[in-house]
């Protein structure tokens, strides 16, 4: 697997010694840097293969764990092993797969489309209890109107269905 930052060593740590080894490494505080335990945020794992094909790609909008060590690990194993459009990755396919994890800020209410950027912020839209998020500046996502389209698309909303949205940042580490 492949990736240079901190967090996404640590993704990869956690998906290899799963799938390899059948253990969960424990996040350590002597191995990790510090702001892995200092914060809590929703986070992103996504795999993709060498070719740029995605693999896999779970992650959480508001955090659901003690800290972005935790979140990253829980992420990357359901990236991995339980996204349900994909079979779980298999050891031979390690090498082949290269990781970024997306740290995201707090969801803010969209008043106006206007407000919009896809290049810059992710979107959520919700409508009862369906909701459909699609992460920032995603190949061939160029404008507003593709982004709602596919987040409603993932909720299952239709695409005239009024929807309240939410944006978001990422910090995408590879």
């Amino acid at each position: 697997m492949i990736g240079k930052h901190p967090f996404v060593k640590w993704a990869i740590k956690v998906i290899e010694s799963k799938i390899r080894d059948g253990v969960i490494p424990k996040p350590d505080p002597k191995e990790l840097p510090p702001e892995m335990f200092q914060e809590k945020a929703g986070v992103f794992v996504t795999l993709h293969k060498k070719n740029g094909e995605l693999r896999g790609c779970i992650g959480t909008f508001l955090p659901t764990t003690e800290d972005i060590a935790h979140e990253i690990a829980q992420n990357a194993l359901e990236a991995a092993l339980r996204d349900p459009r994909f079979e779980p990755v298999k050891a031979e396919e390690l090498d082949d797969i290269v990781v970024s994890v997306d740290v995201l800020s707090s969801p803010e209410p969209v008043n106006s489309l206007k407000e919009l950027d896809p290049k810059k912020y992710g979107i959520i839209v919700e409508s009862g209890w369906r909701r459909g998020l699609l992460l920032p500046d995603l190949e061939g996502v160029d404008t507003v109107e593709e982004q709602l389209r596919i987040a409603k698309l993932k909720a299952g909303i239709s695409e005239n269905e009024k929807v309240k949205i939410y944006r978001f940042t990422v910090r995408r580490y590879h």
